[in-house]
């Protein structure tokens, strides 16, 4: 700490106070995890979304996930945007600032969400003013990251770039663990019919006491010292946007970070933090009080690996470290979800291995099972099946039928078949009747073939002891460390690695933009995704394919591309 102060003092001019690194680095860090709170809040309940705003009854819990997962991209969409207003007024008039109007910018969206009615009448409305929060939210996030980044690092001496801002980079599970953590323990408080009905508002209720403290953290700040000192030298860019896009030196290394680690980085975080909870809850039947308990312990494992992958860059450079991550992640991610489903639902697993479930039909019948506004009516058996095995979180084959031959369901090495009329009345009462008669139809076919009955959340202690002890805790813990090891080491290293890469004139803007495209869209987009993959292939594994291509690309580009940055001067 005491050379980063000198530094800090070498770098800056006049004799301003200047703030304690320590300080820079809880402050930074703190308001950055609220920020995250506030955005991973609405993640950790994203079912619940699909339920109450989306009419999951009426147009199918798989559309109604993807309608909520589409809600929580929108946010993510609208953060390189973000990245791009808040970057030019960063690199502008400071650092403190616009990293300052962020937090306020996010609380006060999230606290609104908490707000939003959820009758039947006003649902509607609800839904366009929830896109617009999200829509918010991702744009404070935007020029969040990119600020507070770049505002501890330019305190810090070159040999402690990489640990410093690892605090920066675990604030992301900071947050993570607030959401949880606040979502898990309203949950238990109240029990699932209060929660659904009222209780999910507390969550995102409390982010104005979260704001509060960000803020009174965030005005004890100075300005960072190379900002002050361009400054004072007369050298500020008045035209950010030009210098990082229309001249190539700047805009060549934004790509370079794109290609390199950030797509990476954001298909395989988001696999490893957001989509491990929905595929175990809509594929493996697992109750959300174990996701959120699952997802819970892998981000409190998270915390410490950021900063020490943070800090061996510090020792043997940025590059090695991201490549390490990238490598583990494309080698070790089918293995580590197959190991935590067969954990937590090891008869579901089992009943697939030994009796996999396939649909006959004509396949011109089969449509593309995503409609997102929800309008579209499936009206044939094969849509029918389809959407109700995926909803069960049961993998199936599409087997072309013969000429003429109607719909049928089997399960292969049983004698369990059952044939599925097309509906002849597509009326709204007429459909909803056929689809009820189909569903019961397959649902007895299922316990035919000794297909186990869905897990339901503990409705007391000995339910949930019951259900903890059918766990296997090995397999489930080995699973996630594997994602956690993957995911920390890409990202441990990287605030430091994006700092050293951009000049300080339009650091701002240079590294929040890519970044925000690489996290926030390639990332971001990520569960949607691979859960569309996932639920049109009929292979609930299929949508990992998103996060190893991804993967594979960072490991060539950062090889080849990527110019080692540790020790780099920020002047």
């Amino acid at each position: 700490m005491t050379d980063a102060a000198s530094e800090a003092a070498d770098s800056t001019s006049g004799g301003e106070k200047r703030t304690p690194l320590r300080t820079v680095v809880l402050a930074s860090s703190a308001g950055t995890a609220f920020e995250w709170y506030d955005f991973f809040v609405y993640g950790a309940l994203t079912k619940l979304f699909s339920d109450k705003f989306f009419n999951a009854a009426e147009i199918g819990e798989a559309n109604a996930t993807l309608a909520a997962l589409a809600v929580f991209a929108a946010g993510l969409l609208f953060r390189p945007l973000g990245a791009l207003i808040f970057g030019r007024l960063g690199d502008t008039f400071g650092r403190k600032g616009a990293f300052l109007a962020t937090v306020v910018i996010m609380g006060g969206a999230t606290f609104a969400i908490g707000l939003l009615p959820d009758n039947k009448e006003l649902v509607g409305v609800s839904a366009v003013a929830l896109v617009a929060l999200r829509i918010l939210q991702g744009m404070a996030v935007g020029g969040e990251y990119g600020g507070a980044a770049i505002y501890v690092a330019e305190h810090c001496a070159p040999h402690h770039r990489g640990s410093s801002t690892g605090w920066i980079q675990s604030s992301a599970a900071f947050g993570l663990i607030g959401a949880l953590g606040m979502v898990l323990g309203v949950r238990s408080w109240l029990g699932e019919e209060q929660f659904f009905a009222w209780g999910w508002r507390i969550p995102f209720l409390a982010s104005a006491f979260l704001v509060a403290i960000s803020v009174w953290m965030r005005l004890r700040l100075n300005e960072s010292p190379a900002f002050t000192k361009m400054k004072e030298e007369g050298t500020v860019s008045r035209a950010p946007f030009r210098e990082v896009f229309l001249e190539w030196k700047t805009l060549k290394l934004v790509l370079v970070a794109i290609v390199s680690f950030l797509m990476a980085q954001g298909a395989i975080w988001w696999c490893a933090f957001s989509y491990s909870q929905i595929f175990l809850e809509r594929f493996m039947d697992v109750p959300g009080i174990w996701t959120n308990l699952f997802l819970l312990g892998a981000t409190l494992a998270s915390v410490p690996l950021y900063v020490f992958f943070g800090w061996l860059s510090d020792r043997i450079g940025r590059k090695p470290v991201l490549i390490a991550g990238m490598v583990l992640s494309v080698v070790a991610m089918f293995p580590a979800f197959k190991a935590f489903s067969e954990g937590s639902n090891r008869p579901l697993i089992a009943a697939q291995a030994a009796a996999p479930a396939e649909i006959v039909a004509n396949p011109e019948t089969c449509s593309f099972q995503f409609d997102l506004i929800g309008g579209r009516k499936y009206t044939t058996a094969c849509d029918i099946a389809r959407a109700y095995l995926t909803d069960a979180g049961i993998g199936y084959k599409i087997i072309p039928a013969e000429a003429g031959d109607g719909t049928t369901i089997r399960f292969v090495n049983t004698e369990v078949a059952v044939a599925l009329s097309d509906a002849s009345d597509v009326t709204a009462n007429g459909l909803k009747t056929h689809k009820g008669q189909l569903e019961a139809t397959i649902l007895g076919a299922l316990r035919a073939a000794n297909y186990p009955a869905p897990l339901k959340a503990p409705a007391n202690a000995q339910e949930f002891d019951a259900q903890a002890a059918s766990f296997d805790w090995p397999l489930i813990i080995a699973g996630f460390l594997a994602l956690v090891v993957s995911a920390t080491a890409l990202y441990g290293p990287m605030a430091a690695a994006l700092v050293e890469l951009f000049p300080t004139r339009v650091r701002y803007t240079a590294l929040s933009v890519p970044y925000h495209v690489g996290i926030g869209w390639v990332g971001g987009f990520m569960p949607m995704t691979a859960y569309a993959i996932a639920t049109s292939t009929g292979d609930v594994f299929a949508g990992l394919w998103y996060p190893v291509i991804f993967g594979a690309i960072g490991i060539v580009c950062c090889l080849f591309l990527f110019p080692e940055t540790k020790g780099r001067s920020l002047d």
